[in-house]
């Protein structure tokens, strides 16, 4: 088994992320008229993602993108820090001043997330050559801290209204406890990312160290994906 899901992680990734953005699309009617919409396209934007940044199956020698072979986009380093990593620690700063209602809390992290755009984009300038051949832990970090901060105050301001008598039939809830665990698992690990570099000059590789990583990535994606399924499913829209 272990063996299996080690092999097609990938597949069964790209399969939970398709799972909840198809979800997501034939339920839009229903949370047209909410924020939740957003959290619709953001999902359909990651599978756009998925695919674009697959290109790199096909820089090979006769592949039809074999022309960027020796290019700096020769690899997807810089798709997914931008595309993910900044967009996605964005994306759910103007989601949670969207669902908040605590105006203290909206403005922190407004200015937290302009902050964290601004030190992203600092950082990949003084490091320019290096952002398309690596992910930045440091970018990483910054961006769960982000996310994580958003969930944070969704929790706090659940626990001091009369929110957290229907929590449970809140959308937003389980949006916001599956990222929160998702980030809160994650974003630890990328300080252990140089086991899986392919310079052995820098370090060898750990291959037990990258089926770990696979299995626990697959095992978090699967139930976050599952998790934004099933709460576009029976969830009911919530009034903004």
């Amino acid at each position: 088994m272990e063996e299996f899901l080690f092999k097609n992680c990938t597949l069964l990734t790209h399969s939970v992320e398709a799972i909840a953005a198809l979800t997501g699309v034939f339920f839009y009617r229903k949370y047209r008229n909410t924020s939740t919409r957003y959290f619709i396209y953001f999902l359909v934007y990651i599978i756009l993602l998925e695919k674009s940044g697959s290109y790199t199956r096909y820089v090979r020698p006769d592949r039809f993108l074999e022309f960027l072979l020796g290019t700096v986009i020769q690899k997807n380093y810089w798709m997914f820090t931008i595309g993910w990593t900044v967009v996605s620690a964005m994306f759910f700063g103007f989601y949670y001043r969207k669902i908040l209602e605590n105006e203290a809390f909206k403005k922190v992290i407004k200015y937290t997330s302009y902050a964290f755009l601004l030190f992203s984009l600092s950082y990949i300038l003084l490091h320019w050559d290096a952002f398309f051949n690596m992910f930045f832990p440091v970018i990483k970090v910054s961006g769960g801290i982000v996310v994580l901060l958003c969930t944070v105050f969704y929790f706090f301001e659940t626990l001091q209204s009369d929110k957290i008598l229907t929590f449970y039939k809140s959308v937003n809830f389980y949006i916001s406890i599956a990222i929160f665990i998702w980030f809160l698992v994650i974003t630890p690990m990328v300080f252990f990312d140089k086991y899986t570099s392919y310079d052995p000059l820098v370090y060898e590789r750990d291959w037990n160290y990258i089926r770990l990583r696979s299995l626990v990535f697959l095992s978090c994606n699967i139930f976050m994906y599952l998790t934004f399924t099933f709460a576009l499913i029976w969830c009911k829209p919530e009034n903004d």
